[in-house]
């Protein structure tokens, strides 16, 4: 029997929450989010939510079976214990972190090159929207890129003669998500890719002071799949596919923060840090 046949007949059995998540509501046209705070009358966020109870399963026991992986789903778990102990720094961050994802991305994707381009510090209890260096964990369905945007990281990123010749074989982009505190509130859940149909993307402004870039929200879709690693540690990490140039593998994937029903609510807050990096193949792969 195949992996994935035993992971669909294996998912019905995993261990699960019933949760709410915020989704899009059908019909809001295309939702605009600031990056800083907006002008006077402005909201910091357009688009009506709307929350739907979903089921999110347990995913380590399919990343067992190798049936959670970045191509398949869009999304896996690794195990991997960083060499920084204090990512309180901006500098260390960028000097040590940067290097040591580089390394991870390019030994798990089998990519020729690696290029971090940004990260975000996350606490659910000092956090806030308005804090560029300290955020809140987003509590919406989304994904960080479109087929529009996506592109223009890598103009962004590299020399234009590399970008043009990088943007003829296959490249990607992924998030390595790893929390700073075994996670007791507000974990990510992260939604199979092969359950996603074009219909529930909506693509979304996002307003920086200098430019607007463009994000993805959802509507709900009943076939969506979601899943969740509980109690993830600081020596665990997710990988999260947000754009693939390759159309025969896990596109992209939608994840979001939630309310787990079973964490206690006096928990520690949720504080973790997520990288953004390109991956490029070489030609041929």
């Amino acid at each position: 029997m195949s992996a994935g046949s035993n992971g669909h007949m294996l998912a019905a059995t995993l261990p699960s929450v019933e949760a709410e998540l915020n989704y899009l509501k059908p019909g809001q046209g295309r939702p605009v989010s600031y990056t800083f705070e907006p002008p006077p009358g402005t909201p910091w966020v357009t688009g009506e939510l709307e929350a739907r109870r979903v089921t999110i399963r347990d995913g380590r026991p399919l990343v067992a079976l190798n049936e959670l992986t970045l191509d398949r789903s869009g999304f896996t778990q690794i195990s991997h214990r960083s060499v920084v102990a204090d990512f309180s720094h901006d500098g260390t961050i960028r000097d040590i972190y940067y290097r040591e994802a580089e390394a991870l991305l390019r030994d798990v994707t089998g990519a020729e090159k690696i290029v971090v381009f940004d990260h975000t510090l996350r606490d659910s209890a000092q956090g806030s929207r308005r804090t560029a260096e300290l955020r809140e964990p987003v509590r919406r369905v989304h994904n960080d890129q479109t087929a529009v945007s996506a592109p223009r990281r890598v103009h962004a990123h590299l020399p234009p003669e590399e970008a043009e010749e990088r943007l003829k074989h296959r490249w990607a982009i992924v998030n390595l998500w790893r929390p700073l505190a075994t996670v007791e509130r507000l974990p990510l859940a992260l939604c199979d890719a092969r359950s996603i149909a074009p219909a529930d993307l909506v693509p979304s402004d996002l307003v920086y002071p200098d430019r607007v870039g463009e994000t993805c929200s959802f509507t709900w879709n009943p076939e969506h799949r979601w899943y969740w690693f509980p109690r993830l540690r600081p020596d665990e990490a997710l990988l999260l596919k947000v754009f693939d140039s390759r159309e025969d593998v896990a596109h992209w994937s939608a994840h979001t923060a939630f309310e787990d029903p079973t964490g206690a609510r006096e928990a520690p807050a949720r504080r973790s840090i997520e990288l953004r990096a390109l991956v490029f193949w070489p030609a041929g792969k």
